[in-house]
């Protein structure tokens, strides 16, 4: 039986076949990809992706996110994506790589009807600015990178805590947590009042899981153990 969250979850991808058997699943409501991860999967022609996917799927919120790296190209971009379906989010990086501000082009793009997704953020200020820049009458998704401030040894929680609070006071915007790592962080974050959560298929797979002991997780280790010790076929004896 899958477990019920009060999260949103959606799957974080760029493999088709993936998608679809992470869709038989009722609590995977919505789809998140990169241009990262489109290069891990071998995408050869981002619009011809992106079409199937916006076929395959029209019920779930489906996350492009642009290629450009000037406001002018990335506008383009953004249009091009948004016509394909009325579910569909635009992602634009707070950022560009030279450090410099995405703001005006969100505030542009939003005003405009524009579903954004601002991805790539890493501060409370980048929260604060985004939400300054995102249209109160269109739904927007504001995507904390957790998992990625994590991974420098910063404590995340207060980062969470204050994104929380501060995209609450915006209805129609929601907060995402990006760079799930763990099977917990779904849990940590549907705690905190986030809104959703996008996990890896390797993740996801994980859930059936849930609710094991942690003495059949001991012993399913140690039978792990067991059968590749037989496949080997070593012994430290002889």
């Amino acid at each position: 039986m899958d477990p019920k969250f009060d999260i949103e979850v959606y799957s974080d991808g760029a493999i088709i076949e993936d998608m679809r058997e992470v869709a038989k699943h009722d609590y995977v409501t919505g789809f998140t990809t990169n241009p990262s991860l489109m290069k891990k999967a071998g995408i050869t022609n981002y619009m011809e992706f992106a079409k199937q996917v916006v076929s395959e799927f029209p019920d779930y919120s489906i996350s492009f996110e642009v290629f450009g790296n000037d406001h002018a190209t990335m506008k383009k971009e953004a249009l091009k994506i948004s016509a394909l379906g009325d579910h569909v989010f635009v992602k634009i990086p707070i950022i560009l790589a030279d450090g410099s501000s995405n703001a005006d082009l969100i505030k542009d793009l939003s005003g405009a009807g524009v579903k954004v997704n601002v991805t790539a953020i890493a501060t409370v200020d980048q929260v604060k600015e985004t939400l300054e820049s995102v249209s109160e009458d269109v739904p927007s998704i504001v995507s904390i990178f957790v998992g990625r401030v994590a991974d420098t040894g910063q404590d995340t929680t207060d980062f969470v805590a204050q994104s929380v609070a501060l995209t609450n006071k915006h209805p129609q915007a929601k907060l995402l947590w990006a760079a799930t790592r763990e099977v917990i962080n779904i849990f940590q974050a549907q705690k905190a009042g986030v809104d959703i959560i996008t996990v890896p298929p390797t993740i996801l797979a994980k859930l059936a899981k849930v609710g094991k002991s942690s003495q059949q997780v001991s012993i399913d280790t140690v039978k792990g153990f067991d059968k590749d010790i037989s496949s080997l076929g070593f012994s430290i004896l002889d």
